[in-house]
């Protein structure tokens, strides 16, 4: 599997690969983005907030190689120091009459690498903590927090129109 980049301003039912429990198996769908809104017509969810909840069933997780996201009118990326790929908390819902089977991804406070630019983050977990998050082995309080700092890079994602606008 290869993971790929996510982008805080994609479409709200962008298809993504998710990873969840199904029995005592793991398995790979493909789910768009944003659960069902509360109000008709409402707008979907596409983060839910972590803090002080659980969520005992109907975890995912979705895989990531980066993260972008638009802050002061500027793109950034931020990836793991490590160059490793990641995982965000998730949760999926089943379909209804009136929505499609989709998931949305859970966020924490921001740690210091990403506060400069946003005071949320997704919870990202590490790939050693897929099955802790999966198999219900140990809290939301526990597994979802802030990353240590200097655990993300960040950079600056460069404007193409801008470098096609110097050409002329």
């Amino acid at each position: 599997m290869s993971a790929k980049v996510f982008d805080s301003d994609a479409s709200l039912d962008e298809r993504r690969v998710i990873i969840r429990r199904d029995g005592g198996d793991v398995e790979m769908v493909e789910l768009p983005w944003g659960l069902q809104p509360r109000e008709p017509g409402g707008r979907p969810f596409t983060i839910v907030r972590a803090e002080d909840r659980t969520f005992p069933t109907h975890r995912c997780l979705v895989p990531a190689s980066e993260f972008r996201h638009r802050s002061q009118g500027k793109r950034y990326s931020f990836s793991l120091a490590s160059g490793d790929w990641f995982y965000f908390a998730g949760i999926w819902r089943p379909a209804t009459r009136d929505w499609p089977e989709s998931y949305a991804i859970l966020t924490t406070t921001a740690n210091d690498d990403i506060a400069p630019y946003h005071d949320r983050q997704m919870a990202v977990l590490r790939r050693d903590q897929r099955l802790v998050w999966l198999d219900l082995t140990s809290t939301e309080a526990e597994l979802l927090q802030p990353l240590p700092p200097g655990a993300f890079k960040v950079s600056l994602l460069r404007d193409p129109t801008a470098q096609a606008a110097l050409a002329f």
